[in-house]
């Protein structure tokens, strides 16, 4: 991008496996982006700055618009970036409600699989952090149950595997066909996952040999074109523009939100997470938006998916 008040700010570190869908999904655009290392574990100051208390990773920044949510992020790029297109098929429903699954209770699981097969390994601050958030309060009792479970996860986790397997066993590259698609990063970063984090995952996985060769085409893909850049230099940016945002309630609005209306908006899961506060900017099925204005980062909007957040009303 040779405009840099247009430059995508992408807020993630490494390891992130939500963070290597966001990459490949990048790398399917073919976009160049600027990559704003942030913490594994709280305390995220400068992120946190940003997003008002949103502490998830990814987070990606377009100036003042701050979209929270791999589902938001992805949404957005198709906007600003429609070719080549992440649905390359008429089936654009069926995979977003698809998307609900790979990243709610496929990740979900594959997060205790992995966390609960690490053992004395993992690092006690990153599990208390994932523990608490994807475990709920009781997380340490449920580490030592899906460690004592390990088989029963494996065969939950070997089911979908095969899944995907029969749906490549056509030779097809990607899972729609020729062409990658956004369920293609959706689902990579599943296995991903698996492979890196878990001991056993490249014998697990040499079972599936078609959604292994599918993996290689997909990491093949790349991340696009990526430059580093310092948080204080991400801030700086929100603070010198303006957001974007639509404003406005889409009809058949079913909590009755107005625009200017304060709420707050939060993971609607018991993850123990700051709720993030302002005041309704835009609203409509897929998409929330609220502003808020900060004296460190200036006027900024957040963006939120609708589903799988809470919205309250102050």
């Amino acid at each position: 991008m040779s405009d840099p008040t247009s430059e995508i700010i992408f807020h993630a570190y490494p390891e992130s496996p939500v963070a290597e869908k966001v990459r490949v999904a990048f790398g399917i655009k073919g976009l160049t982006w600027r990559s704003v290392a942030i913490p594994r574990i709280l305390p995220k100051p400068m992120l946190t700055a940003l997003t008002g208390g949103y502490r998830r990773t990814p987070v990606m920044q377009i100036n003042a618009d701050i979209y929270c949510d791999s589902q938001c992020i992805i949404r957005e790029l198709e906007r600003r970036y429609p070719a080549p297109s992440f649905m390359p098929t008429s089936e654009h429903g069926l995979m977003w409600c698809l998307s609900r699954w790979t990243d709610g209770p496929l990740f979900d699981q594959t997060v205790r699989h992995v966390l609960g097969t690490a053992g004395d390994s993992l690092d006690k601050d990153f599990a208390a952090d994932r523990g608490r958030l994807y475990l709920g309060e009781d997380w340490a009792a449920a580490l030592k149950k899906a460690n004592a479970e390990l088989p029963h996860l494996v065969a939950q986790m070997r089911a979908p595997l095969s899944w995907l397997n029969a749906q490549l066993a056509d030779g097809r590259p990607f899972l729609l066909g020729s062409e990658p698609a956004a369920i293609d990063a959706q689902f990579y970063h599943v296995i991903w996952f698996l492979r890196g984090r878990w001991a056993d995952g490249p014998s697990f996985l040499s079972e599936f040999a078609d959604l292994v060769r599918w993996e290689d085409n997909v990491r093949a893909i790349g991340h696009g074109t990526s430059s580093t850049m310092q948080p204080e230099d991400a801030i700086a940016r929100a603070k010198d523009m303006q957001p974007a945002a639509n404003t406005g309630v889409a009809a058949h609005e079913p909590q009755g939100l107005q625009v200017g209306q304060p709420v707050t908006i939060s993971p609607d899961v018991n993850g123990g997470e700051q709720p993030v506060a302002g005041k309704i900017r835009f609203a409509d099925a897929e998409t929330v938006v609220i502003e808020r204005t900060a004296e460190d980062v200036g006027t900024v909007c957040v963006h939120f998916p609708r589903s799988g957040y809470r919205i309250d009303v102050m």
